[in-house]
């Protein structure tokens, strides 16, 4: 349940960043954040494995570019689903999900770099 909690606030993280960062970017309340990280973990955990196995073939061909458009999906729906939450424009369809990624991959990084020097218990 914590590591939940923890996907939603650095889910809602990267959008505030993502918010910030592009002027074609609108997300406005709390809520906004709240399901639109939530709508993100889930389609990220549910959907996108479904979707990168279903179109594998035209992932290979394209050596991987093709998990672009699949991440875009998955931040459009994330859009259509929250409210106050709209993004215009292609490219900052895709500024946004390398922002998501660049987040998502500093704060894990950053959680399993302090997971492993928390100390470990005593043994007999």
């Amino acid at each position: 349940m914590l590591r939940l909690l923890l996907a939603w606030t650095i889910n809602a993280l990267a959008l505030w960043i993502c918010n910030g960062i592009f002027s074609s970017v609108s997300i406005h309340g709390a809520w906004a954040y709240i399901i639109g990280a939530a709508v993100l973990g889930i389609a990220n955990t549910i959907l996108k494995p479904i979707l990168a196995l279903l179109t594998l073939p035209l992932i290979i061909v394209t050596l991987g570019l093709f998990l672009l458009v699949i991440n875009i999906a998955m931040v459009a729906l994330a859009e259509w689903i929250a409210p106050n939450f709209s993004i215009n424009g292609f490219w900052t369809y895709v500024g946004v999900v390398v922002i998501i990624w660049v987040v998502n991959w500093a704060a894990y990084r950053l959680i399993d770099e302090l997971e492993n020097k928390r100390p470990l218990g005593r043994t007999i």
